[in-house]
């Protein structure tokens, strides 16, 4: 069975790893702390449905369309609550004309057995990622925050993602972003366990908008006192 990253010692395991890599790595794992990924979602089906949701989209918004949209069709995310929902109801919750078609393809080869998800744990990663790329609207990016989320795969590097090649940049203190073919190999010495360099990457993001956050609240509030 392909290996998973299920316990807080898998992830202090594979963080120890991807520190030994290199220097600026190491300071930024020390920086940011335990890689702490977010528990799966109960079921494959919801798991891909999220990803389709936040295709090419802030955090925020699409967290907020996901639950419209999971409340739309009655709270429990199945494939067949998905085609029994009218398409009008799915839009009406903010997923676009593509990603309503996605969803319910996704639906229809689910249920009639085309792309089935109750053996993915028993594939590996690159069987999983050619089954699911069948599926309209679903290509590399979907699949490997799928393996990557749900599947707590160890080594997917997602080079694709703008904030996984946002955060290198910041870590690795480089004047603009590389582009997903010149990341590629840079994520080699972290192999075994790149899914957790880049959720570092991720980190850096994170870290970085709260710090610019933090440093512009006193500008705002003397600019509000000013005015006052």
């Amino acid at each position: 069975m392909p290996t998973a990253l299920t316990t807080a010692a898998d992830l202090a395991r594979a963080a120890a790893h991807v520190a030994a890599a290199d220097p600026a790595m190491a300071a930024f794992v020390e920086r940011a702390g335990p890689c702490q990924m977010r528990e799966p979602l109960e079921g494959a089906f919801a798991a891909l449905v999220r990803s389709v949701a936040y295709q090419q989209l802030a955090g925020n918004a699409a967290a907020a369309i996901h639950g419209r949209f999971v409340t739309a069709i009655g709270g429990r995310v199945t494939p067949e609550a998905v085609l029994a929902a009218p398409e009008a109801v799915i839009r009406a919750a903010g997923m676009s004309g593509g990603k309503t078609a996605t969803l319910r393809d996704l639906a229809a080869r689910v249920v009639d057995g085309s792309v089935p998800l109750h053996d993915v744990d028993q594939l590996d990663d690159a069987e999983i990622s050619a089954r699911l790329v069948t599926v309209r609207g679903i290509g590399r990016w979907t699949a490997e925050m799928f393996l990557l989320f749900q599947l707590r795969r160890p080594d997917v590097w997602p080079t694709g993602d703008l904030g996984v090649r946002a955060g290198h940049r910041l870590i690795y203190g480089l004047p603009e972003m590389l582009d997903a073919k010149a990341l590629e190999p840079e994520g080699e010495r972290f192999r075994p366990y790149r899914s957790v360099a880049a959720w570092y990457c991720w980190e850096a993001v994170h870290i970085a908008r709260a710090e610019a956050k933090a440093a512009a609240a006193p500008t705002r509030r003397a600019a509000r006192a000013g005015a006052a």
